[in-house]
């Protein structure tokens, strides 16, 4: 993947293989056309490769599944070649069945990005055309309405990817330009055919893990940046408690060297360096609260599960989480159809899951701060009861905790 910039808009360039998280974010809270989102020359190729084993094996009467056959229970169903087409819209049609309120534009939008990087990687079987009008739609800003709930995690995102798909073939609805429209009145507006679904293309754009993992890599990207602030956040709360930033001392931090705890004790070494607000060694107050001193340990062991996260991620995001997938031989030709299982989204759900938990200690020990900023006993009368000098007639910050 490179990035070049244009006079006017950045340029993102789609191989499959080395799309980022930073890049992710960069889309999804992007506008329509900034960045432009676009397709490598090695990737045009590879997909139109696949494309045409896919051609291939219908010439030939093949049977593989979900392209000569039925999906799931009815695998052992043969499609005549006359329904091939028919085949793969159903699946769309029949599988839009997700509820609750839409995704977000920021999270449709890299929905869409990382689905067409995954289908980037030549070996989902979907038409360069296919995947190119996917790229259009997100470059133009038609953004399909997708329901929130519906994925089934352990065989993919099939419900909500479905309703994705149905706007790339002029139904289903979607946003654009603010309005709420038809699928094929959002695409007649910005100027984009609908596609007529061949052989492997329904099943390719909805098999996969892209929901799970758009979320996923939105939700690492904000646990970095709330972890940092939470650093910030205990720093200034030291200080307004006049603590002692001996507890981060590096001796401590050493004989105990998780590599994150390392580093969030050394980063509050930095935030406090020169400080004078915080006080100096005192024989009649040796240590803070376990909420100031504790930060390192703590907000460390987040920092830890956010590292996860994000490894984990930035894998998927170029991960090809379809089924079945197409193998071609360099040498002989040879085409493959195998079938597998990359649409299983254990992966990301334990990573979540332990994101999940970290998100919720660092939100328990900024609590416990507010609690000590705000409770004159706890925090040994150095600042008046909810923060308000007379209180009584005015309660000051009393509710926020």
């Amino acid at each position: 993947m490179t990035n070049n910039q244009s006079p006017i808009n950045q340029i993102i360039t789609l191989n499959g293989e080395s799309l980022t998280i930073d890049q992710v974010v960069a889309v999804a809270n992007g506008a329509a056309g900034d960045p432009v989102v676009r397709l490598t020359p090695a990737a045009e190729k590879a997909v139109t490769r696949a494309a045409d084993a896919v051609q291939t094996l219908l010439a030939r009467g093949e049977i593989a599944y979900g392209i000569t056959t039925g999906f799931g229970a009815f695998k052992d169903r043969i499609i005549s070649p006359g329904d091939v087409e028919k085949l793969q819209r159903n699946i769309l049609a029949s599988h839009a069945v997700a509820v609750g309120d839409p995704f977000d534009l920021p999270t449709t939008r890299a929905i869409m990005l990382i689905r067409a990087n995954t289908l980037a990687r030549g070996h989902s079987g979907i038409r360069l055309q296919t995947l190119q009008t996917l790229l259009d739609m997100l470059n133009a800003g038609v953004h399909p309405v997708i329901p929130q709930k519906g994925s089934l995690g352990a065989s993919g995102d099939l419900s909500p990817l479905a309703h994705m798909g149905l706007v790339l073939i002029g139904e289903g609805l979607a946003e654009y330009r603010g309005e709420i429209l038809s699928g094929a009145e959002a695409m007649r507006r910005a100027g984009i055919a609908p596609v007529t679904l061949a052989a492997k293309e329904g099943l390719a754009l909805t098999n996969g893990t892209t929901i799970m993992t758009a979320v996923g890599t939105l939700e690492s990207y904000r646990a970095r940046l709330l972890s940092r602030i939470a650093d910030i956040a205990g720093a200034l709360s030291l200080e307004a408690l006049h603590g002692t930033p001996l507890a981060f001392d590096a001796r401590i931090h050493n004989l105990r060297p998780f590599p994150r705890q390392l580093n969030c004790a050394n980063y509050m070494r930095e935030l406090l360096a020169e400080s004078e607000f915080t006080r100096h060694h005192d024989p009649q107050n040796v240590q803070d609260a376990y909420t100031l001193r504790c930060i390192p340990q703590v907000h460390g062991a987040v920092r830890d599960a956010i590292a996860y996260a994000w490894w984990v991620f930035e894998i998927e995001l170029n991960a090809v989480t379809d089924n079945p997938l197409i193998f071609i031989d360099d040498d002989t030709g040879e085409i493959e159809v195998i079938s597998g299982g990359n649409f299983h989204g254990e992966p990301l759900a334990i990573a979540l899951d332990y994101l999940t938990m970290a998100m919720t200690e660092l939100g328990n020990i900024s609590e416990r701060r507010v609690m000590r900023l705000t409770d004159e006993a706890s925090n040994a009368h150095v600042l008046p009861a909810f923060l308000i000098k007379h209180g009584g007639l005015n309660s000051g910050f009393m509710i926020t905790q």
